[in-house]
Parts: structure tokens; sequence; C-alpha cells
């Protein structure tokens, strides 16, 4: 087995498992542990002796979001992004852009299995384990470069007007690239990324990066510009608003409104927090998502609409009055209906 489907291998286990013995990173893992682990992905949490247990998501309400249409992929989704009307989905060594009502529009083929997508106005970034190239939606490559080390593990990342930064899961550090794909710097976190898995989501709001600390179960903020650490927030968990398991929140994204949004694997469930860390609401339960135990890739139109992607299929979600006004006040993903932020999820409500 070559190098390259090794990495993909075992990003393949670590996604799936999500979790490793009492926080501690997978090459401490003892072998027994690691062969449950491959064998019974579903129990998704273990105790220091190795044993499965399985927890309960607390929050079995109605989401005040409703699933409006859905379309499969052809095989399980590896990366998902959206710009404008297109829809960009990356299954095995393709990249698929649809239209949002699941209408293929185009795809081509690209050159190393993807773990990540972001858009730059018309360009497309497609991160690989130790790569990352840049094509136009027709499929045009029109750039790219390699890792600044054979040994890069890439996980996430996003794209600013200083820079492109990148979490690499292997050297638990990030890394950011000027624009002409230069190295400008590696940045760490003052409390060391602690990384079991590859849940190191990256985004950013303005000059402002946020990153998952995943092990220490908090989302961290870096100045775009320097790389400077600004502030953080989390606090471990299962109860909405805490992150739970070994290595949470998996992705960040920011909404139009600039609120935190973040997905979390084990118990999968997207929420919503301030840029501060003020929880506010869990916008889809593990109900509304479908279940399962790995994290959903989410993005979100200026419009309202939720794109919501996981295993083999694309969902679109909108805002519903009835079931917010239903279940205002009995539950944390009704919150959503009592909040006074100005937020686009809640336009084009059904009424």
């Amino acid at each position: 087995m070559d190098k390259e489907k090794k990495k993909i291998s075992r990003k393949d286990f670590l996604h799936l498992t999500g979790s490793v013995v009492a926080g501690g990173v997978i090459a401490g893992t003892a072998g027994s542990l690691l062969w449950k682990m491959v064998k019974r992905p579903d129990d998704v949490f273990y105790d220091p002796e190795g044993e499965p247990y399985t927890i309960s998501d607390g929050d079995t309400s109605v989401s005040p979001y409703r699933r409006e249409s859905s379309f499969r992929t052809p095989g399980p989704i590896e990366a998902f992004e959206a710009a404008g009307e297109s829809l960009i989905a990356a299954v095995e060594d393709k990249v698929l852009v649809y239209s949002p009502d699941g209408t293929l529009r185009t795809s081509f083929s690209v050159e190393v299995p993807v773990r990540d997508l972001a858009m730059d106005g018309e360009k497309l970034y497609v991160l690989a384990p130790a790569k990352i190239a840049v094509y136009s939606l027709d499929g045009t490559r029109t750039g790219g470069w390699d890792a600044c080390s054979d040994d890069a593990d890439y996980c996430s990342l996003t794209v600013t007007p200083q820079g492109v930064f990148v979490t690499d899961a292997g050297a638990k550090i990030m890394v950011k690239y000027l624009l002409d794909g230069s190295l400008d710097r590696f940045i760490d976190s003052p409390r060391g990324f602690v990384v079991p898995s590859y849940s190191f989501g990256v985004t950013h709001y303005g000059d402002v990066v946020y990153c998952s600390n995943p092990g220490r179960h908090l989302v961290e903020s870096y100045s775009a510009e320097d790389g400077k650490f600004l502030a953080a927030f989390g606090t471990a968990g299962t109860q909405p608003g805490r992150f739970s398991g070994c290595c949470n929140p998996v992705r960040i994204i920011v909404s139009p409104s600039g609120e935190l949004i973040t997905s979390e694997k084990g118990i999968p469930r997207i929420c919503c927090y301030s840029r501060e860390g003020q929880f506010r609401s869990v916008l889809l339960n593990s109900k509304a998502l479908g279940g399962g135990s790995a994290a959903y890739e989410v993005r979100i139109a200026g419009d309202g609409r939720f794109f919501v992607a996981g295993k083999n299929s694309v969902s679109v979600f909108r805002y519903d009055q009835r079931l917010a006004s239903a279940g205002a006040g009995e539950s944390v993903s009704a919150a959503c209906a009592l909040c006074a932020i100005e937020c686009p999820l809640k336009r084009g409500v059904n009424v």
C-alpha cells in the first residue's frame, strides 16, 4: 500500500471512530483498543479500560428547521462547499458541482484525495493531505502548491485576504501560506493543539481566523494578519452548548450574520454561538440530521437556506415558523425562535 493510500485509510478510520482512550492521542492507544475501534465504529466512545459505551442526545425535540429537499451523491462526501447557486461536493477523486435542486452541472477529476474545499471568488481551493490545488468551477486547474513538509497531514483550510490557513492534524499546528503559495508562518495554540482525530476545523470572519482545538474542546481565534492568539471558548460535556467525546467541534463556519456555527460528531448536531462564545441554540440535532456518529458539513446561503452534507446526500433546510413557535421555550433547538438577532437563517419562513 502506498503512502497516500495509508493516509486516506487512517483518515477514514479516525473520521468514523471519533474517539481515543481518555483523550489520548492515537499513537498511544493500545492495539486491542484500536482493533475494537476499527471493527465497531458505531461505538463512538470508549472508557479507559477500552470498553465501548454510548451516550444519548438529550435534545429529542423537533428542530425549527424543516428539511425542504435532498439529493444523493454517487459516493460518500469527503468535503463540501457552497458558492452562490452552486453546491460543490468531493467524492473520492472527483469534484461534483450541483445546483441546489440536485441537478449535476459539471464534474471533474482531481489528482489527489480531497480533505477540504474552500471557494474564494472564482477560485476553488482543493485541499489534499500534502497539497493545495486551485481550480475554476469548470475543472480547469489554475494553480496550487505542495505542502511545506513531506509529512504533512492536512485537514481543513480557509482562504482570507491575508492568506490561506491550513490545519495539519499530523504536526498539530496551523500553517499560513500567502496567496501565492509561499510559506508565511506556523501558528501554535498557547495551550498546544490536541488533535486525536481529523476534527481540526478552521474558518474566518473578517480579519479573524477561528479554529477548533478538538482535544481540548475549544474554539480558538487568531489574527489573520500575524497569527496572534486572540481568545478561546468551550467546555467539555455532552449537553448542548458543550463539546463531547475526545475531539469536538469537528467543523466551524460563520453565518452571514457573523455567528459561529459548529458541527459535532459522536452526538451529531449543529449549534450556533456568538463570536465571543455565547451559546445560542442547537439548530439541528441528531434526530433532524438523520443520526449516525459522524459530523455533518453545513453551509448557509444569504437567503436563509441551510445546506447540510453528510454520508452520501445533501439536504436543504429552511426555518419553519410553525415548528419554532410550537416548541418555543421547551427545548434548546426551539431557542432559535426566541433569538432577537437579525439572522438570515430565519428568512423565507413558512407561515
